[in-house]
This record gives structure tokens, C-alpha cells and sequence, in this order.
């Protein structure tokens, strides 16, 4: 009886610790390798510099953190985020984007969808944002069909898995 016991609690123990993970082939951290507008006629706008720099980490959870930056932000003079000036407010915002949130994959279509819970930009929050993706060694790529640019673009993000 006390076998069967143990047998049972290492079985329900497994089977715990299988449903709390949901490690997928993206789980990891990945550095921002670039973060472009695709124009209609094929040109393309480096919306952060052209070397921006950012971070993208998905969990065994679910869940996802997203930043990006440009490089060489301009610093506020006052040395005081509450005293920025409007210039200085407005390059600040532009030069950078950040949410998290959860992920879900869907490897049949090719899609992750961003369950964005809070967002640098206000407009994506509680939002979903299905986005096609691949995945070829390292490196993670996919589209945004409605960059927060607006306008008929499509963005495309780079990712370069750290290990």
C-alpha cells in the first residue's frame, strides 16, 4: 500500500509540474537585432536608429517581456523624468516601445499572438497582436500588419536568441 502511494504522489507530482510549464522552442532571451517599416515599394525605415537595442524574453510560463530603445537617447537636462521638457518627453517616447504581457504559439498557422497586458503605447493595452513568425537557428523574426506608426507599412522585428 505504502508503494502504491508513492507511485501515485510521483505520478501526480509529474503530471503538476508538465501542466505548469509550457516550455516552447522560443522560451529564452533574445537581443534585438533590428526593428524595420517595410514600405510599399520594398524600402524600409529604421524606426529605432540603425542600431537599436532591445530585449525579448519568453518564459516556461507563458508569459513575454518586450523592450526596445533607440541608441543615443537624448538625456533630460534636468536630470528629472518629471521635469522633461515637451522635446525631450516626445524623443523619449518615440525612441522607445515596451509590453508584456502572455503568449500563446500556433505552430499550425505560424502565429504567436501577444496578449499585451500593459504597453508604452497606451493603444495596445489589453489587446491581442497575432503576428506571423519564424524561427530559422537562432534567429527569431516576424511582422506587425499595424505598426503603432500607422500608415500603409508593415513592421518587421529581428531577434537573435542569447544562449
Amino acid at each position: 500500500m505504502k508503494t502504491n502511494l508513492i507511485i501515485i504522489f510521483c505520478v501526480m507530482s509529474s503530471l503538476l509540474v508538465s501542466a505548469q510549464k509550457k516550455e516552447t522552442k522560443l522560451t529564452g532571451t533574445y537581443a534585438l537585432v533590428a526593428v524595420d517599416n517595410i514600405l510599399a515599394d520594398g524600402g524600409r525605415v529604421h524606426l529605432y536608429g540603425e542600431a537599436p537595442q532591445g530585449l525579448l524574453i519568453f518564459d516556461g510560463q507563458g508569459h513575454y517581456a518586450l523592450q526596445i530603445f533607440s541608441r543615443g537617447r537624448q538625456k533630460f537636462a534636468a536630470n528629472d523624468k518629471s521635469k522633461g521638457t515637451d522635446e525631450e518627453n516626445r524623443v523619449a517616447v518615440k525612441g522607445s516601445n515596451a509590453h508584456f504581457g502572455t503568449y500563446a504559439i500556433d505552430e499550425a498557422n505560424g502565429t504567436i499572438t501577444f496578449n499585451i497586458q500593459d504597453a508604452s503605447f497606451p493603444n495596445w493595452e489589453g489587446t491581442q497582436q497575432k503576428r506571423p513568425f519564424t524561427i530559422i537557428g537562432n534567429i527569431f523574426k516576424y511582422t506587425v500588419p499595424a505598426p503603432t506608426t500607422g500608415g500603409a507599412v508593415t513592421g518587421e522585428v529581428v531577434w537573435r536568441k542569447v544562449e
